[in-house]
């Protein structure tokens, strides 16, 4: 179908989204990883919320309400908001009192997401990776969000290889790997599930390796504590979610260049 018309009538911020995506093209084909993921991150949050345990659920839902806002889904990005706010707070009624509306309001998400790209079989397999293309430099892509992972690998698809972890560990074991030392740049996300950015930050620390690969911050958590605490440590800069392509263009220059 790919009809945005039908997006728009049932609710869905589109203009909002091409000031991150650009056009539609981009749209539509980090639209296809959203659909490739979301439905197993709403199993481990449905899990998570089953066990009470709420750290790992605020980091959840914290990603699912940054994927809504990159994609305009509002009404979602706002319940995935509140639902990331009350578990902080460790607020258990909350979440389970309001869990069937966010689970509603993201279910509808999916099917509207299906309908819209011709996917309506939920069995079907999204194949989203493309082709390893050997390049000299390197930049390393530390998030849990692959929407955002494969967006800034798509931006920088025709200059850099870039190379993805999706926690701290995999960042780490990619780093202790870097035997080429081809990894010009690296940019953390620090709300992560399993090693999270500081225990990579702290990692960096001890065994001297800011000088080795520059690192900048990619974060949607705007708290002044958290900002702080980053910048303790020797980064290049920080730059808060949700952000555009000149946005994304500009930290990693600055980071590279180590200013």
């Amino acid at each position: 179908m790919k009809d945005v018309n039908f997006l728009i009538s049932n609710g869905v911020n589109v203009q909002k989204s091409l000031e991150l995506f650009g056009d539609m093209e981009t749209y539509n084909d980090t639209l296809e990883t959203f659909l490739a993921e979301v439905e197993d991150k709403l199993l481990k949050i449905k899990s998570y919320k089953e066990i009470a345990d709420m750290a790992n659920y605020a980091i959840l839902v914290h990603s699912l309400k940054s994927d809504a806002r990159y994609f305009g889904f509002d009404q979602l990005a706002e319940l995935a908001y509140q639902h990331e706010m009350e578990s902080k707070a460790n607020n258990m009624y909350y979440v389970t009192d309001h869990f069937d509306e966010l689970m509603t309001e993201a279910n509808r998400i999916v099917h509207l997401v299906k309908q819209y790209l011709g996917r309506e079989d939920a069995n079907t397999v999204l194949t989203t990776e493309a082709t390893p293309v050997v390049k000299e430099k390197k930049i390393l892509v530390v998030d849990d969000s692959n929407i955002v992972s494969n967006f800034i690998k798509k931006i920088f698809n025709n200059t850099f290889e870039v190379i993805i972890a999706n926690d701290g560990k995999e960042a780490l074991d990619i780093v202790n790997n870097n035997v080429d030392d081809k990894i010009v740049g690296m940019l953390l996300d620090l709300n992560m599930p399993n090693v999270d950015g500081f225990a990579v930050l702290d990692y960096f620390n001890a065994h001297d390796l800011f000088k080795r690969i520059p690192v900048s911050i990619i974060t949607g958590d705007s708290s002044k504590d958290i900002i702080d605490r980053a910048f303790n440590y020797p980064i290049i800069d920080m730059l808060q979610k949700p952000f555009n392509e000149v946005n994304i263009k500009n930290i990693v220059e600055k980071t590279i260049r180590k200013d």
